[in-house]
This record gives C-alpha cells, structure tokens and sequence, in this order.
C-alpha cells in the first residue's frame, strides 16, 4: 500500500470572515478554484490537492491558531518555479499578510528555497520550491 499524496487539507478559523476574504484572494493566485463558498466555509481544490477553511462554534478573538500546542505546525504549498516564491512574497505584501520570513534558501532539501507568513487566524502558511522532485519520491 502507498499513498498517493494528500488528497486535501481542513483548517478551522475563529475569525472566519477575516479568513474567507484572505483565503478567497490567497487560493486562487495558487492556481485554486473555490468549489463550495458559503458563510461557514471555503473550500478550492487546484494543482492535485484541494484546502479548505471552515467556521470555528466559537468565533472571537481569544480563538486563535498556537503554534505551541499539539497538533497543525504548518501547512506548506509546494510551487513550480523558485520566480513563483518571490511573486507570492510581492502578493502577500500587498495583502498586508504578516511575513514570517521573506524568501530564502534553507537546508531543508538542495535549492530549498521559500517564504513562510501567517493568515488572519495565526496559522502557519508556507510555500517552497525545490528543483526536481528533491526529497519527494
């Protein structure tokens, strides 16, 4: 038996309005195609894989994403070209998202190279280029 990749990716937001505006701008620069935008959830698939965002019962502020504690660390888009990190760095600026670290190389992988920022919610968002298939198999 051998999985195929992720099929899809689910993340709650305590602030789903604030979420579903960055979402709705973030998934399609992607290459991502909302399939299901209602008032409690988003959900795009695109590029073999499908992420959706969904309301948390409790929504205010003190519902935020901790990077600290157990469970989701952060989630990572893997891009086609190295010019794409730096494209998607020059858009989140203009989204005004909270950039982490801008684009750089790390030893993650050869040629590792990517940019990691955080949506409205706290949560850990990256995208990274690796030449060729790198770790992947």
């Amino acid at each position: 038996m051998e999985i195929n990749g992720i099929a899809h990716t689910f993340i709650t937001s305590g602030n789903f309005p604030a979420a579903q505006a960055f979402y709705r701008q973030l998934l399609p620069k992607l290459g991502m195609t909302p399939v299901m935008d209602e008032p409690t959830i988003l959900y795009c698939v695109g590029g073999r894989t499908a992420f959706g965002v969904q309301a948390s019962e409790r929504q205010d502020d003190s519902n935020r994403f901790d990077q600290q504690h157990s469970g989701l660390h952060h989630i990572c888009f893997r891009m086609r070209e190295r010019e794409d990190i730096d494209a998607l760095h020059d858009f989140l600026l203009e989204l005004g998202a909270h950039i982490v670290h801008p684009p750089q190389e790390d030893g993650w992988a050869p040629g590792y190279y990517s940019v990691l920022f955080e949506d409205p919610d706290g949560i850990r968002l990256e995208a990274n280029h690796v030449p060729g298939k790198g770790l992947l198999q």
